[in-house]
């Protein structure tokens, strides 16, 4: 099974995807802040990343951005709750390549992970 890592400071929201995320066959991690998935593990262990873009302390970008810099490929999905015209631009530069507003991300979610990891270049 796939290895997914969340990153939401909002513990229901953490909840909601990991069951979803695990009724659709992923194997799931969850962190409830960047520094906590900085801490805890190696980000070359997990398959996709599914970052919250607000959260206190480091944003999803900031995530993203560090990540990238230390050479971590993994694909990254950025969520939001905050749709913002200049959030996808700013997403693309930190090396994500997809943004998903919430709260209507269930339909989608799942399969753009699979895509992620399997590579779809329209991510």
């Amino acid at each position: 099974m796939p290895l997914v890592y969340v990153v939401d400071d909002d513990t229901d929201v953490l909840r909601s995807l990991q069951f979803l995320l695990e009724t659709d066959g992923f194997c799931v991690g969850t962190f409830r802040s960047a520094e906590a998935l900085l801490n805890a593990m190696t980000v070359g262990g997990a398959d996709c990343l599914v970052i919250d873009y607000k959260m206190p302390g480091m944003s999803g970008i900031d995530l993203a951005g560090l990540l990238r810099r230390r050479e971590a490929d993994t694909p990254i999905i950025l969520i939001t709750g905050y749709p913002d015209a200049s959030i996808p631009a700013k997403a693309a530069t930190a090396g994500i390549r997809h943004v998903l507003i919430k709260p209507h991300i269930e339909d989608s979610l799942s399969s753009r992970i699979w895509d992620a990891i399997n590579g779809d270049p329209q991510l």
